[in-house]
């Protein structure tokens, strides 16, 4: 008779025996309890776009990283790397490049549906407390690590899974997360200075919801549907038919290229600016929450004027336009309709008060300052003097301004603007300058990586052939230079009042204003602004897309949606100053308004 000996039972790893799992295959289940709490974790997990400014407990993000680094990886090979980002000035860079993406990809779609996209709230990268990157690191060869010499993409699904995980904890802690993926991989790889062979996979925003949706975002908001589970199960292999996708799937959003963005730091003393604080923006839509009326309910006029409160105060009721005015050796080359001597006719009727530009502000109750950058003739009674002093070029031949000149004028912009901003935070700038189409145009251009084609429009009361002037000069101009930072393409390509109104963008952030652009020629100045300074995106308000037609795409780099679409050519901040008194009249009814308890 054979005897039975007592099973010799391991001290590590698994002490069941093959009797105990046939008899009770299930027995490594959990409870039902503990199984329903995760149906419920599961269930109850949401993408999150708005959050709390309170700090999130650093052992809670530890927990949350665990949790991703307890994931399942191919071959054990764990490719994840957590980047952890509280820095401002990285969070500001960050958002710069998700809203360009957001504006690019909403101008790719049909009308409807693109202005859907930009009605999603996306301010999670400024508002969440923390950012967590999860980068891939795919250096190892796949025939190195057991699993991927043949499904070679199978360490970005291991990084996937991590943040599934992340995302579960985080939720299961109160927590919210928000995967953001409107970044062009390589600048968001540029941003956290990766080496070749680590890739991203989004940026993870972490913190306090305030919000606490009972479904999914997109669904709610009637973007896309869940499908029915039926519908993706398919049985033994893929149907012979090959059917299309069922007809409640929506077309997903094209995804659209744009040039890579210039993000290294420049050198320019002091403290870099940040982003306004977090209990500031989301203090802003607290009250707008509180008012009688439903959240949203003015539509790109309340995220402007949600921006405003954030930054200045919800007591601002003034504004000034600030108009610079220059003259451009590039009218004679035969790029404008009109003599160079018709700009210091307008700075002159400026300062009088009659010029479009300033009557526009005169009635709308803004305040007006005119600052003469470089007109010919003696100095301009009543106009500030930020005269540029060397010899200027006309473009395609020879550089706008000297580089002294330039320091100078963003010195001087920087100055006026911070003095201006102490009067009235809101502040509209405006332009004039004949020629000086042209001139952003080629800005433009090189700040974005655009053909000349693409940069040039008409401009006021020209023609077919001065367009295709304008363009062969443009052409001429970024051939002959390889400027590429800010400062040396406001010297090689720019203008003298592009300069001061690129200094008195900085100049109005840094005191805590917000800007209104008009035109072409103040957005170009932003984006130079915002190059050197990434955190003054979040405090431009985008007053009007012109007919120019760089514009949109300017403003789309900018990640800015306009408040008016109403064709302009007027120039002079006219356009600034008509949304100005929609942000203020949007400001006196927040503060008038009835309040519903809470």
């Amino acid at each position: 008779m054979t005897q039975h000996w007592r099973r010799p039972v391991p001290t590590v790893g698994d002490t069941t025996a093959a009797s105990e799992r046939a008899a009770a295959p299930d027995g490594w289940a959990f409870s039902p309890e503990e199984i329903a709490a995760l149906d419920r974790v599961i269930g109850a997990r949401r993408d999150i776009r708005r959050y709390r400014p309170d700090p999130v407990p650093e052992h809670l993000v530890r927990r949350v990283v665990e949790a991703g680094h307890a994931g399942p990886s191919v071959g054990h090979s764990q490719p994840w790397r957590f980047i952890v980002i509280r820095d401002e000035q990285t969070r500001a860079r960050a958002a710069v490049m998700a809203d360009a993406q957001r504006m690019a990809q909403a101008a790719a779609m049909e009308p409807e549906r693109g202005q859907r996209l930009l009605d999603l709230q996306l301010e999670g990268i400024r508002e969440a407390p923390v950012a967590v990157v999860v980068a891939c690191d795919r250096r190892s060869p796949a025939l190195g690590t057991l699993g991927r010499a043949t499904f070679t993409d199978a360490d970005l699904w291991s990084c996937a899974c991590a943040v599934e995980n992340m995302w579960l904890t985080a939720r299961a802690h109160g927590l919210g997360m928000g995967w953001v993926t409107l970044f062009e991989p390589d600048e968001l790889a540029a941003l956290l200075h990766l080496p070749e062979g680590v890739e991203t996979l989004g940026w993870l925003c972490l913190g306090w919801p305030d919000e606490r949706p009972p479904g999914p975002g997109l669904e709610r908001r009637a973007w896309s549907r869940k499908a029915p589970l039926d519908d993706v199960i398919l049985h033994e292999r893929w149907p012979a038919d090959d059917l299309a996708p069922p007809e409640h799937h929506l077309a997903a959003p094209q995804q659209v290229p744009t040039s890579e963005a210039t993000t290294q730091e420049q050198d320019r003393g002091g403290h870099p600016l940040t982003l306004p604080e977090r209990e500031q923006m989301v203090g802003a839509r607290d009250g707008a929450d509180r008012l009688l009326t439903p959240p949203g309910s003015l539509g790109i006029l309340d995220a402007a004027l949600d921006k405003v409160v954030a930054v200045a105060g919800a007591e601002v009721a003034r504004a000034t336009l600030l108009l610079a005015a220059a003259d451009h050796p590039v009218t004679e080359l035969g790029v404008s309709s009109f003599e160079s001597s018709v700009t210091r006719e307008l700075l002159e009727a400026s300062v009088a008060g009659q010029a479009v530009g300033a009557s526009t502000a005169r009635a709308a109750g803004l305040d007006v300052v005119v600052v003469d950058c470089g007109t010919d003739g003696p100095s301009v009674e009543g106009a500030l003097d930020a005269r540029a002093t060397r010899p200027r070029g006309n473009l395609a031949e020879t550089d706008a301004l000297h580089p002294d000149d330039v320091e100078a004028l963003l010195a001087t912009g920087r100055r006026i603007g911070a003095e201006t901003a102490s009067r009235s935070p809101l502040v509209c700038l405006g332009e004039m300058g004949i020629g000086n189409t042209t001139v952003a145009a080629a800005m433009a251009a090189r700040l974005l990586d655009l053909p000349p084609e693409q940069a040039v429009g008409i401009g006021a009361a020209a023609d077919a052939g001065m367009a295709q002037r304008k363009t062969e000069v443009v052409r001429q101009a970024l051939a002959r230079t390889t400027a590429r930072e800010p400062a040396e393409v406001l010297a090689a390509l720019g203008g003298a009042e592009l300069a001061l109104l690129t200094g008195v963008t900085l100049g109005v952030a840094e005191s805590g204003g917000v800007v209104v652009l008009d035109g072409l020629a103040t957005s170009v100045a932003a984006l130079a602004a915002v190059r050197l300074e990434p955190a003054v995106q979040a405090r431009l308000v985008a007053g009007q897309s012109s007919r120019e037609r760089a514009h949109a795409l300017v403003l789309q780099a900018l990640g800015l949606e306009p408040l008016l679409q109403l064709r302009l050519r007027a120039g002079e901040g006219v356009g600034a100053v008509l949304a100005a008194q929609m942000l203020l009249t949007g400001l006196a009814m927040r503060r008038t308004a009835g309040r519903v308890d809470r």
